[in-house]
């Protein structure tokens, strides 16, 4: 299977330490500031998420979400979701750790795109 979303070891590790603190989070694929390229993460219920948004996995036992909009430029690539040392903004839990989740992302083999669009 091949998976739309994944997470590098430093955000895996960022995610449990959230989840102690926290509890249960979702995340979801900012459209609308840094460039692009903040997934945010949430405590549930904090963020609507609806028929506009699109399931693309889950990291570290998270669910993920990107809205359909933005899924349409975005759904030939697999995001890599990575933590880099600053202050992502003051929607996402990790900002108070001095971390910001960023994405990344690389184009899908034509196998792997094969594969996703037999899978709808």
């Amino acid at each position: 299977m091949v998976e739309k979303v994944i997470a590098t070891t430093a955000t895996l590790e960022l995610i449990e330490l959230l989840k102690q603190k926290h509890g249960p989070l979702i995340f979801h694929q900012s459209g609308g500031c840094c460039d692009n390229s903040a997934a945010n993460c949430f405590l549930p219920g904090e963020l609507t998420i609806g028929a506009g948004d699109v399931h693309l996995g889950e990291i570290g036992g998270c669910p993920f979400y990107m809205s359909k909009s933005q899924y349409e430029y975005w759904k030939h690539t697999q995001l890599i979701i990575d933590v880099i040392d600053g202050h992502g903004g003051s929607f996402s839990l990790e900002g108070p750790e001095g971390k910001a989740f960023h994405t990344r992302s690389r184009v899908f083999t034509d196998a792997e795109w094969a594969q996703l669009s037999q899978e709808g």
